[in-house]
């Protein structure tokens, strides 16, 4: 097999390197949504909590007594913007896979066009 241009090279490393970030949007998507879901549990547990009940949260590395509306607050922002990060990744997700699927047929198109010579020799 012949050696491949220099110019095909470097479209396969920059594909690579592409499907590395999306590698990794991908993990951080899934990351994001497990920080959701906990949150959401969170949320619901609270909900089944009387407005009375003693709460604690973790700041840094104490405990302090905190109460329910606070506790609601907070868990209802992180909600808030979680969703909002995982819909940020899921565009961002959504872009480099079309830009893959555009440098995965550009790369096609010059392989084919390499492949033509050869085959009338």
């Amino acid at each position: 097999m012949e050696e491949l241009p220099p110019q095909v090279q470097h479209q396969l490393t920059q594909f690579q390197q592409t499907q590395q970030r999306a590698q990794a949007l991908a993990t951080q998507r899934r990351q994001l949504e497990i920080n959701l879901r906990e949150t959401e549990r969170a949320l619901k547990e609270l909900e089944n909590l009387g407005e009375d009940a003693t709460l604690y949260k973790s700041v840094g590395r104490i405990m302090a007594e905190t109460n329910s509306s606070n506790a609601k607050e907070e868990l209802e922002d992180r909600k808030e913007t979680l969703d909002l990060r995982v819909k940020t990744v899921e565009r961002q997700q959504e872009r480099i896979n079309k830009k893959m699927e555009e440098m995965r047929a550009k790369i096609q198109d010059a392989l084919r066009g390499q492949e033509t010579p050869s085959e009338a020799a």
